[in-house]
């Protein structure tokens, strides 16, 4: 019982760190359309690994880990929209 306490406190505090630390930069990107201090290589492969997290709680047996799932959810989210802004201003928006 209590191990499981701690498990769910840790995922709760996981996931709340995994939001706030990607709406800061998907908010002011969106905002503002600015993308050029940021590495596309790194939106992408932070998207590929939130998409496939957000797979394994969707997936995890016996029990959906909803946690998981929604905060990836919300990180792949924020990911696909700044690399879409990054891809669009880079070869889209030739300057």
């Amino acid at each position: 019982m209590e191990q499981t306490f701690f498990y769910d406190i840790c995922g709760t505090i996981a996931s709340i760190g995994m939001v706030l630390g990607y709406l800061p930069q998907a908010v002011r990107t969106i905002r503002t359309r600015k993308t050029d201090d940021i590495a596309l290589p790194t939106f992408l492969m932070m998207g590929i690994g939130g998409f496939f997290f957000m797979l394994q709680g969707l997936f995890h047996r016996p029990d959906i880990i909803w946690s998981l799932f929604i905060t990836n959810l919300i990180t792949t989210t924020c990911s696909i929209i700044v690399f879409g802004i990054k891809i669009y201003n880079d070869y889209f928006q030739k300057k």
